[in-house]
């Protein structure tokens, strides 16, 4: 018998796990007071109390400039601030797609430029460099995409290799999702359960997959489908006011009506143990396309089990569409006619705090232009409370937000093993801060308790039998409008239901890069890096191998 009561959890304060000064300090703040110590313990034997006093300094401004604001701290503003003159300059604030003529005229003016001397010369270098520099094959949020499938009717498969990071291979489902119109608590409550099985089998060292990213895209509804149905089935005898009845209902149902397009992205690393599977089923790229086929026929039976209702492998031609469609809204998100799988970008430039694509509008192709703003949901900015699965439906579908969104949420599977540990520390620096305060007479806050609480129910969830495993994650919203003052209008709104519906205590607005923070709202598994397994994990992982020749599997 399943349970009809409502799956409750507790999100908040399991980021970064508790640092070794208490707390969930952040890695700059910790980095400098470690440096400020052991300079006064170097020091203070040979120069003494003033070595003293410098430490205490130190260590006080270190406190000033890492402390966390509603806008910051001073050293993530002053980062903020210096990458984004560094843009200027560059010229990565721009981006124009590949164009092998216009390529070559910019080469062109650019040898030209460097022939030339004296200052007019160096500021026709620069402003050549900036333009060869803006034109590149993929906009900044999609940097290293390529793809491993791309024909027509079949799975797009994406080969991503960014700079720094381990590639990767993605692939995007189109689904309906797991509530549709009023459901009771235990449908609810069983959605929840067969989601978490999902990605608990997932989790599992043996498996292939590392993430999944769940996207919402929040729209205006259009009406075209209703309307091209009633222009095949309308019957030509129906009275003029059954006509005008019927299209006053389309206009009254879609006036500030807002709908939601539900996609989850999963991505296989291309690891020694990726390697090995795929040779099984071929020699170099055929074995990696013969392996993908199963997993994605396998990702999409676990889907089906997890209640998400219809399920659609997108192809690569709609893959790009959908990410065509976030960069320039005017498009349809399912227009397809002119897409191009090898190119992923509108031509836009940047604002320290905006995302600004130049684009058309297919329809009439008059020239559009779509503001964008990026924010980061941290799992320290979240407030440590009991919630169910419904806490972000006031993002998807709160009234008050009449702006184009897109929500993502993206989730690194990770063994129960590390998972236990990493919920232990938690719990055993928890439980001993609070003993200090109490040893040393302080008064103990409300914010450890409800810590050590989230810490000892993630314990409880993995404990042996359970057949759960844990995840690290991260949210991102995109915000679209037509203007600057739209945009700002809408940051603000977003700002107040987070804060006030979602327990979210501060967003994280991407500003400075803002073009490559649009790219972690794509379905393209980027905006999350996982946390460095465990020491012992890593030796585990070691003696386990990539795969044993002689098996079959």
């Amino acid at each position: 018998m399943s349970d009809p009561r409502t799956v409750i959890r507790y999100l908040g304060g399991e980021s970064g796990h508790r640092s070794f000064f208490g707390g969930t300090h952040s890695r700059t703040r910790v980095v400098f007071l470690t440096v400020s110590v052991l300079a006064g313990m170097v020091l203070t034997p040979l120069i003494g109390w003033p070595a003293l006093a410098v430490t205490a300094g130190s260590c006080g401004a270190t406190f000033l400039v890492t402390a966390r604001t509603h806008r910051g701290s001073i050293v993530d503003r002053r980062r903020k601030r210096s990458r984004w003159n560094h843009r200027r300059r560059t010229g990565t604030d721009t981006f124009v797609p590949y164009d092998v003529g216009t390529w070559d005229q910019l080469q062109q003016t650019l040898d030209d430029a460097l022939t030339e001397r004296g200052k007019a010369g160096r500021n026709a270098v620069r402003a050549a460099e900036r333009a060869v520099t803006a034109m590149r094959a993929n906009p900044d949020g999609s940097d290293g995409l390529g793809w491993l499938q791309h024909g027509r009717g079949e799975p797009g498969i994406a080969w991503h290799a960014p700079i720094g990071e381990q590639p990767y291979l993605s692939v995007t489902f189109a689904v309906t999702g797991q509530l549709r119109g009023i459901e009771s608590a235990s449908v609810m409550a069983r959605a929840a359960h067969s989601w978490g099985v999902f990605l608990a089998a997932r989790a599992v060292p043996s498996v292939l997959v590392s993430d999944v990213q769940v996207t919402t895209r929040v729209l205006p509804s259009d009406s075209a489908l209703q309307e091209f149905w009633v222009l095949n089935s309308l019957d030509p005898a129906a009275p003029r006011d059954a006509i005008n009845s019927y299209e006053e209902v389309l206009r009254l149902t879609g006036t500030d009506a807002m709908v939601q397009r539900h996609f989850v992205t999963v991505t296989w690393p291309l690891t020694g143990a990726f390697h090995d599977a795929a040779a099984k089923y071929g020699a170099g790229r055929e074995g990696w396309r013969g392996l993908m086929r199963q997993e994605i026929a396998s990702t999409a039976r676990g889907l089906g089990e997890a209640k998400m209702g219809r399920i659609d492998v997108l192809t690569a031609r709609q893959t790009t569409a959908l990410i065509r469609h976030q960069q320039n809204p005017s498009r349809p998100l399912d227009f397809v006619a002119d897409v191009r799988p090898d190119r992923l970008g509108e031509a836009s430039h940047d604002e320290y705090s905006a995302h600004i694509v130049d684009g058309t509008d297919p329809s009439t192709g008059a020239p559009v232009e779509w503001w964008h703003r990026t924010a980061a949901i941290r799992a320290e900015a979240l407030s440590t409370a009991p919630r169910t699965q419904l806490w972000v439906l006031d993002l998807l579908v709160g009234r008050d937000l009449q702006f184009i969104r897109t929500v993502s949420f993206h989730l690194h599977l990770v063994p129960a093993v590390e998972a236990k540990a990493a919920a232990r520390q938690d719990l055993t620096r928890d439980t001993a801060e609070a003993l200090s305060r109490r040893e040393g007479g302080q008064v103990d806050t409300d914010d450890t308790d409800v810590q050590m609480t989230a810490a000892r129910r993630r314990g409880q969830d993995l404990v042996a039998g359970s057949h759960h495993h844990g995840a690290t994650w991260i949210g991102y919203v995109t915000i679209s409008a037509r203007t600057r003052d739209e945009l700002a209008r809408a940051s603000r709104q977003l700002e107040e239901t987070c804060s006030t519906g979602l327990g979210i205590e501060r967003l994280d607005w991407l500003d400075s890069y803002q073009s490559a923070a649009s790219g972690t709202t794509w379905p393209i598994g980027r905006g999350l890096r996982a946390a460095a397994p465990s020491f012992s994990s890593r030796v585990y992982t070691r003696l386990a191998g990539r795969s044993d020749k002689e098996a079959l599997s």
